[in-house]
């Protein structure tokens, strides 16, 4: 018996005739006859008396005319169940995450989820591992994971980063360190720790960290190991322990007041939270997705068609979406650099590594670099972005920061091969670049700090001087840091005024952050003026006995940049990618961490006031002397300076740097790709 035999049937007993029935399915007569008597030879019992051109229910006939609209009520249920499954409306999904993902991230998603798709049954079970969590993924155990480890190294699992994650360290309210606002692990050596079990994704976090910075669990005496996060929060609030953990799974505590999190220098960044998918579905969801973007109406054929999986997607990517808005809003335009996901697979140490020396030349005393040295150093970032895959799977990296007043003895270091990257200043980069016999070759990658409107240099003369202009100069000595940024600014403003075989340059052999022009409190005698570049001629003049020499000079813009040996740029080029990362991760780190320019003042031992009149992360209008954060390369720049400078006697080899070859802006290009 058909279906719509049944709704034939219902038609003409309705009518009672044969041709009103016809006509309102619109059929012909004979072809409703032809189904009346199929569904009677079907059921084997006539349905209607054919009385003449009359007809009548038979007996068999009344009971389907009252049954049959349950059967036709029961199939347009199932049709309708059906377009919404193939809409999309109903389902299932089954979520696998993380502990720290169930307890402070999940939550939030899954019920915006329910509220839009109520059809749809959604299931969340948490693997106490990642290993467990990734073999639920493997296995089809589940639809989709939810992570804060990547699993980046299995070919069968597509990872897509949706949200940002960070670590800390976790303390009771009443803990000594509780008020503290930033520690190191170094610092915690000797503390009673407790930890999740091996293989717990915080854990893994942590002993990849400690790895990176040449530490093992070994180096914590005192660490005790507990299955449950209950009992973990039990050691840290009872006992005084102190815990390793996301923001996510303590979250509730610490909102309520009984935990504390402090920030920890070795996890100044976040990691990332990843959306889990078989390689084989994620490309159906990414194709879904595609889709979706270029949809003109929720009625889209889409919509209609898509699944739980490509639904739960367009949900996250609806999430990020709004995230990026509020970030333009409030003008964040910074790209951000996040902490890699550590390896499941543990790998061997072979018995004979590489090792690979890095040698770099730092400036931690000039406040425009401090992002380039100073806060790489300090937050291990360097450690953490190296490479170590592939060619680099049996290497071991020795770092030697070698730290300097000046940028001579870089450009030194640089030619030599003693140095495998310097941070420079605009004059002494190009002097990097000028070829000499024997010099080694090096390659500008990027730079550092920019300060459009070159007032970062300065000649200060004593408050007793009776110079009060450039012009006095003349017969007069001036202090400056040899193939410094401040001596080219000096060189530039003396021949543009005439005066550079007039004026004797004298070296500044050294600058000290308390005495920038030595120790003697009769600075006359020394000389009559001093060139210097930020942050020294700013402490010199705060300090009461100097003033500053107004010039007129058309000045040009000051910058700062990495410039990379040309043996380290194609023999390592991943390296190089790998500094730069960490570059962008430390500039990332000073311009969103509000604790950053305290740290960096203490770290300087110089006041705040000073640190932040000197680097900002973004360039304040009408506030002239101030450097910001930027790794863009301006050639522009570089070929105003090289101008210039050609004109001056003993600089005439700068305009044979070949830019094309010296600039190579595809490192920086890498580092966000």
């Amino acid at each position: 018996m058909e279906v719509y035999q049944v709704k034939v049937f219902l038609e003409v007993a309705r009518h009672l005739s044969f041709t009103e029935a016809a006509d309102a399915l619109n059929l012909t007569q004979p072809a409703v006859s032809v189904k009346i008597k199929s569904l009677e030879s079907e059921l084997g019992t006539a349905l209607f008396y054919r009385l003449g051109r009359k007809i009548q229910l038979t007996e068999a006939g009344n009971f389907l005319y009252e049954e049959a609209p349950r059967l036709i009520e029961v199939e347009n249920q199932l049709v309708a169940k059906i377009e919404e499954i193939k809409q999309g409306k109903l389902g299932h999904l089954k979520i696998g995450c993380t502990p720290a993902i169930s307890h402070g991230w999940l939550p939030k998603v899954v019920f915006q989820y329910r509220q839009n798709y109520s059809g749809i049954q959604t299931q969340c079970v948490v693997f106490e591992s990642a290993e467990l969590l990734y073999r639920a993924i493997t296995s089809g155990q589940i639809d989709i994971g939810i992570s804060d480890i990547s699993f980046e190294e299995f070919a069968e699992i597509s990872a897509t980063a949706i949200d940002t994650i960070r670590y800390s360290l976790i303390v009771a309210s009443n803990h000594v360190l509780a008020k503290q606002n930033w520690l190191s692990l170094k610092e915690l050596q000797q503390e009673s720790w407790v930890l999740l079990p091996a293989g717990s994704p915080s854990r893994m976090v942590f002993e990849a960290r400690l790895h990176e910075l040449g530490l093992t669990l070994s180096d914590f005496p005192n660490i005790e190991t507990v299955d449950t996060l209950s009992l973990m929060q039990t050691f840290i609030a009872q006992g005084n322990y102190l815990g390793f953990a996301s923001e996510f799974e303590f979250k509730a505590d610490c909102q309520s007041g009984m935990l504390v999190s402090i920030p920890l220098q070795e996890f100044a960044l976040s990691g990332n939270v990843f959306m889990l998918l078989p390689r084989r579905l994620s490309e159906s969801a990414s194709h879904s997705n595609q889709q979706r973007r270029f949809a003109q109406s929720a009625t889209s054929k889409k919509t209609r068609s898509s699944n739980p999986i490509q639904k739960f997607t367009a949900l996250i990517q609806d999430v990020q979406a709004q995230r990026s808005r509020v970030q333009t809003e409030q003008k964040e335009t910074r790209r951000p650099i996040h902490l890699r996901s550590p390896s499941l697979v543990i790998r061997s140490t072979p018995q004979r590594p590489e090792t690979l020396t890095l040698s770099i030349g730092i400036q931690n005393g000039t406040i425009p670099t401090v992002t380039a040295g100073l806060i790489i150093q300090r937050l291990g970032l360097l450690e953490h972005f190296l490479p170590k895959d592939g060619r680099y799977s049996s290497t071991q990296y020795q770092i030697r920061w070698c730290d300097f007043s000046t940028g001579a003895p870089i450009i030194q270091g640089l030619h030599s091969g003693q140095l495998d990257i310097g941070i420079l200043g605009d004059y002494p980069l190009l002097l990097s670049a000028v070829q000499h016999q024997d010099a080694k070759q090096t390659r500008l990658v990027s730079f550092v700090s920019t300060n459009p409107d070159g007032s970062c240099n300065a000649v200060i003369v004593p408050n007793q001087s009776n110079i009060q202009s450039i012009e006095d100069l003349r017969g007069r000595i001036i202090a400056v840091p040899f193939s410094s940024s401040a001596h080219g600014m000096v060189m530039r403003s003396l021949h543009s005024a005439h005066l550079l075989d007039e004026v004797r340059l004298a070296a500044l052999e050294s600058s000290d952050m308390t005495y920038p022009f030595g120790s003697s409190t009769d600075y006359s005698t020394l000389a009559d003026g001093y060139a210097h570049f930020a942050p020294f001629h700013d402490i010199a003049y705060r300090q009461g006995k100097f003033r500053y020499l107004q010039s007129d000079e058309n000045v040009l813009p000051a910058f700062h940049g990495v410039v990379a040996s040309a043996s380290l740029a194609e023999q390592y080029p991943e390296v190089v990618i790998a500094y730069l990362k960490a570059l962008s991760g430390a500039q990332y780190w000073y311009a969103t961490t509000p604790s950053a320019l305290a740290l960096v003042s203490q770290w300087t031992s110089l006041d705040s006031d000073i640190v932040s009149r000197i680097l900002s992360s973004f360039y304040p209008e009408n506030q002239p002397g101030r450097f910001f954060s930027e790794m863009l390369i301006r050639p522009d720049w570089i070929k105003q300076h090289i101008a210039q400078l050609s004109l001056i006697p003993g600089n005439e080899d700068v305009q044979n740097i070949r830019l094309d070859r010296w600039i190579q802006p595809e490192f920086l290009q890498s580092v966000h790709s």
